[in-house]
């Protein structure tokens, strides 16, 4: 059994992309995405230090299936960094499908980090895009704040959760994921392989029975 976060100011609630577009009816729907809102709600209310992230793409990004003649969503490539999932055009910045999650409400959050901004290479996680090598700034502002343990919730679990677990992890903060507060796409193994690496960089997976006691 994983044990628990401090629950103090040295730990940090990290909200992924709770988004219009990754909810029902949204470019690019994650399962049951409505579904972790209120359970963000009332795991913010936990936390002195609270961060909610936001996919904010330019039109045409990379990462985009219409950048890319004769491809489709979900498709693989290759680009310079990496492999790529090319997904529906979605949270383009300032439109609507980029916006926060109606019913949203962590009045705690005192900071929003807007990753996948740069034309020309994803971020799934919210420490370092996908080149391995930019830095969103969300490692800076922990350590000014003291925090040393972070708690990961949100959309979704095989993508940006996932990422952005095994990059706190290296990034030396002792890391948890609320499974159940999180959903997941699950393309192309894309679960099992989240879970595998979340495992191997000893992420600790917690409930959010486990977590609120």
């Amino acid at each position: 059994m994983s044990l628990l976060p401090p629950r103090d100011a040295t730990t940090a609630l990290i909200a992924v992309d709770l988004q219009v577009d990754f909810l029902p009816g949204g470019a690019l729907a994650v399962p049951d995405g409505d579904h972790v809102v209120p359970l963000a709600n009332r795991l913010g209310d936990t936390f002195e230090t609270v961060v909610l992230t936001q996919d904010w793409h330019p039109p045409g990004h990379i990462s985009f299936a219409s950048s890319h003649p004769g491809k489709a969503p979900l498709e693989l490539i290759d680009l310079p960094y990496g492999p790529q999932a090319l997904w529906p055009d979605h949270c383009v910045r300032g439109t609507p499908g980029a916006e926060l999650a109606p019913g949203l409400a962590i009045p705690k959050a005192q900071l929003v980090i807007r990753k996948g901004h740069h034309h020309h290479v994803d971020s799934y996680s919210t420490f370092t895009e996908a080149d391995r090598t930019t830095p969103t700034g969300l490692t800076g502002y922990l350590r000014a704040r003291g925090i040393s343990n972070v708690v990961l919730m949100g959309l979704a679990l095989d993508f940006c959760v996932a990422w952005s677990a095994v990059d706190a992890v290296a990034e030396g903060f002792t890391t948890y994921v609320i499974e159940d507060a999180c959903r997941a796409i699950d393309t192309h193994g894309s679960l099992d392989k989240a879970r595998a690496d979340m495992s191997a960089a000893g992420v600790q997976v917690l409930s959010i029975a486990s977590f609120m006691g």
